[in-house]
């Protein structure tokens, strides 16, 4: 499979934030991180931007785009910004430090 050529800079903007949950605080232990990416983000452009990003082996990658959610101010109703969420899975022997010690 042929994917486009990425500058780091832009693989970089791909990964929001790591989404920090007591589910995926459990994936923790299966090796399994979980990111909040923009919603344009493809597999192959996640797994490059996070093998960049933190020096790792990236072995799979699932997404989910997840429903948007409706807010309401006052009488005005809109949406919160819709994005998507991705769970890496590293290989054996890599780790990504999430906490660093304080």
């Amino acid at each position: 499979m042929v994917t486009k050529v990425s500058s780091p800079r832009s693989l970089a903007d791909l990964i929001r934030r790591p989404i920090v949950t007591e589910k995926a605080t459990r994936l923790l232990e299966d090796n399994k991180y979980t990111f909040e990416v923009v919603p344009q983000a493809t597999k192959p452009q996640i797994k490059a931007a996070i093998e960049e990003l933190f020096n790792v082996k990236v072995t799979g990658v699932n997404t989910v785009n997840l429903p948007r959610k409706q807010r309401r101010v006052g009488k005005f109703l809109g949406y919160r910004p819709q994005y998507k969420r991705a769970v890496v899975t590293l290989a054996a022997g890599d780790s990504i430090t999430l906490f660093p010690e304080v």
